[in-house]
């Protein structure tokens, strides 16, 4: 569910609205209500059943009634079978999402009967309540490979990472991937600016700053303005410049289940919010002009994101008249060199014209960018050097 804020409705997953439906296995009224509400926290309408359904492709209620329109065993994304049920779906054919659910597991032999119907995990209720709305919502959502997220970090004030946040972007975008773009850096303006959208419709992150929770993930994607064929989380240009840590956690969270691409533009500072972002990360670039004292810099905010990051790698930016080359920047601050990224000529009057950066195929941002992405996105696991 998504929690608005700042004047502009939030939107949220409707019941059933993606990948299926789970079958809730219970007669127990006070277990079967808990199930109901879970349900709906996460976006999903459940089939109720008392046993086992039969396999017909119909389902059934026990007894061998059949029932219109409902779900068998084997065809139900997720189960939850109430204690109270175990031994009624005692034979049940195996099979993966059985979850068994009570709320009080303390008898010894619940282990016995999770063995017995093959369930993957013994859940008691109400300890065991957000992961249960986890599982639940990302069958709704239709889970599967999260999405490459990739952290765009300055080494120094003016290094350019926001312009090659927006480069990869638009380049993912052109290559056919499900890229969302999200704005971490209060004080940079606005990556809406940058793409030319800042009048776009859609919720910006003063909207997302109430959220707790499981943020929604198809209804995050469906509420950010659409730019340049990707999504774009940006600041608006209000007075609020702080989102609270677990709302930051909890968007870029539901940003990567959607799959694709996730690229956020970070700022320099670490703070917690940022370590929150910097954790979920699978790689940061941090962007370093070729000359001294922009190094001398990068290196205090290396040492800040290494501290939460798993994996950093620099990203030269040109090369001053009489400075330092790629691999000595990268050796310098002992972190590993993604590449070079040449000065592009005319690049910022292209961008004053509303020419997002990226956007010239044969330019040297694009060029770099779509050699990041042929190189990272073929990489499993983990991004290459």
């Amino acid at each position: 569910m998504l929690v608005g804020g700042g004047g502009r409705p939030a939107r949220a997953v409707g019941a059933g609205a993606a990948g299926g439906r789970p079958l809730i296995i219970t007669e127990d009224p006070l277990l079967l209500d808990d199930l109901l509400r879970l349900c709906a926290a996460a976006g999903a309408e459940p089939h109720v059943r008392h046993s086992m359904p039969e396999q017909s492709g119909t389902g059934g209620t026990g007894g061998g009634e059949e029932v219109r329109g409902g779900v068998g065993w084997e065809s139900a994304p997720l189960v939850l079978v109430g204690d109270d049920a175990a031994r009624r779906v005692r034979g049940a054919p195996r099979r993966d999402g059985v979850f068994l659910v009570g709320r009080e597991l303390d008898d010894p032999l619940v282990w016995q009967r999770a063995v017995e119907i093959g369930a993957e995990e013994v859940l008691r209720l109400p300890d065991a309540e957000s992961r249960l709305v986890d599982r639940i919502a990302d069958v709704v959502e239709g889970a599967g490979k999260p999405a490459l997220a990739v952290g765009v970090i300055g080494g120094s004030g003016g290094a350019g990472a926001s312009t090659l946040a927006c480069a990869l972007a638009i380049r993912a975008a052109r290559a056919g991937e499900r890229t969302i773009l999200i704005d971490g850096d209060p004080l940079g303006g606005g990556m809406d600016v940058l793409l030319g959208g800042e009048g776009a419709e859609g919720l910006r992150w003063p909207d997302f700053a109430g959220s707790r929770g499981r943020v929604g993930a198809g209804a995050l994607e469906e509420s950010l303005p659409e730019l340049h064929a990707l999504r774009v989380l940006s600041w608006d240009r209000g007075e609020r410049v702080v989102v609270p840590p677990a709302a930051m956690r909890s968007v870029l969270a539901a940003a990567r289940r959607r799959g694709g691409v996730v690229v956020v533009d970070l700022p320099r500072r670490v703070d917690e919010a940022v370590a929150e972002v910097l954790a979920q990360l699978d790689l940061v670039l941090m962007v370093v002009p070729g000359e001294l004292r922009s190094v001398a810099a990068a290196g205090r905010v290396a040492a800040g994101v290494r501290m939460v990051a798993r994996d950093v790698r620099v990203v030269v930016r040109g090369r001053c008249p009489g400075g330092l080359d790629a691999e000595t920047v990268a050796g310098l601050l002992g972190v590993p060199l993604a590449g070079e990224v040449p000065v592009e000529l005319g690049l910022p009057g292209r961008v004053a014209e509303g020419e997002p950066p990226g956007a010239q195929r044969r330019g040297a941002l694009a060029r770099f960018c779509d050699g990041f992405w042929q190189r990272a996105l073929g990489a499993a696991p983990g991004v290459p050097a």
